[in-house]
């Protein structure tokens, strides 16, 4: 497929090609909204992509909303999103998309009340919310509710163990003086597609959240989590289809307070999205917001994310390190990653402080450095001895 060559991403969803990276990179149409954050991706059973996200003013306010852009299969530009959710009374946020038994795309997402006097965060207030499309994201039927129970606060889709176990990572927010640092992680699990749940809380876990599930072999899943403390990404391991979890412990892996996104690929890597940046003085059950969120790394496991020996940054903003990230980079934060059906990556996330949604699009040998020819992966030791 020919894409044009990289001069500079535009708000209208052409797809270009960087030379640089190898990838293939686009900055969705923006819907005339004046903000775009937490996008989730989705691939159809027709090749078809779907990138929803949460829009509007500001993350809070009662006029954000979820909409959802579609990239038909072999298109070179996205189309224009539509618009999902439209509660009026309430900010709805953090969308996952799942493919469900009934063949319908589900949009589970967060609604909060609007602000308050004096009451500027709001999450306690949440539900999670569910619409269905049954025309692959066209159009979008009445939302239900998943859960009532507020402050239920969600951002990684449902996930299906190999048993047929669904397990949806959760956490939930409360209107304390210790704020989003006393979060605890949560999962809802059903083992009859979502027609009943059972709740099953994560010890220990109070300011581990956004829980990634990941199936590292039947029976046994392992959950990466985002840190209130803004020191490491947390890791918790199950043996038995989650009903129990371990207490957290820390990876190498830096956190800053910020989404990740995990996932096990084909070739049986565990590969992570992150900004690998953190606070130069974590305090624990303190929660810190350092505001450096770039670059975007993926990094790579094999050994179930124990260790990191490849991280490569995918994103690398305005290419300022160290202290000076702090003040001359954008954010470009909460990525999401999917493998596609043929192998290849797909990565999105809030682009240039929320302005938009940056798509990529690239291979697991990308990260890992290697170089491609015609022919397949380049080799350097022959390309030395010709």
């Amino acid at each position: 497929m020919n894409y044009r060559r990289l001069m500079g991403l535009t708000p209208d969803g052409m797809m270009y090609y960087n030379e640089d990276l190898g990838t293939v990179e686009a900055m969705l149409p923006t819907g005339g909204y004046k903000t775009a954050h937490a996008p989730a991706l989705l691939e159809l059973e027709n090749g078809d992509i779907l990138c929803a996200w949460f829009a509007g003013s500001y993350e809070g306010n009662a006029d954000v909303s979820i909409v959802c852009a579609r990239l038909e299969k072999d298109a070179t530009k996205w189309d224009e999103p539509v618009k999902v959710s439209c509660d009026p009374y309430r900010s709805e946020q953090n969308p996952s998309l799942f493919l469900g038994p009934d063949k319908a795309v589900w949009a589970v997402y967060t609604a909060q009340l609007d602000r308050m006097p004096g009451k500027d965060n709001m999450q306690f207030t949440s539900v999670i919310r569910c619409q269905k499309s049954v025309d692959g994201g066209k159009t979008w039927g009445e939302y239900e509710v998943l859960f009532d129970r507020e402050g239920s606060f969600c951002r990684q889709p449902i996930q299906v163990l190999e048993n047929g176990r669904w397990i949806f990572g959760n956490w939930l927010c409360t209107d304390s003086e210790s704020g989003l640092a006393g979060d605890p992680t949560v999962f809802q699990i059903s083992d009859d597609q979502g027609k009943t749940w059972k709740m099953v809380e994560m010890p220990e876990s109070h300011g581990y959240v956004h829980a990634n599930v990941v199936e590292l072999e039947k029976g046994k899943p392992v959950a990466f989590m985002r840190s209130r403390a803004a020191d490491f990404i947390y890791r918790s391991e199950s043996s038995d289809n989650g009903d129990t979890w371990t207490k957290p412990f820390p990876t190498v892996l830096p956190n800053n307070n910020s989404s990740i996104s995990a996932l096990k690929l084909e070739s049986g890597r565990i590969a992570i999205a992150y900004n690998p940046t953190c606070t130069s003085d974590p305090k624990p059950g303190v929660a810190a917001w350092p505001g450096l969120r770039c670059p975007v790394a993926v990094a790579l496991s094999e050994d179930g994310g124990i260790t990191w020996p490849v991280i490569r940054y995918m994103e690398r903003g305005e290419g300022f390190m160290g202290e000076e990230n702090r003040t001359n980079n954008k954010q470009y934060e909460y990525p999401y990653l999917m493998q596609g059906r043929d192998g290849k990556l797909h990565l999105a996330f809030a682009y240039k402080n929320r302005i938009g949604v940056k798509y990529m699009s690239f291979s697991e040998e990308d990260v890992l450095g290697a170089k491609r020819e015609k022919g397949g992966l380049y080799n350097p030791t022959a390309a030395q001895s010709k």
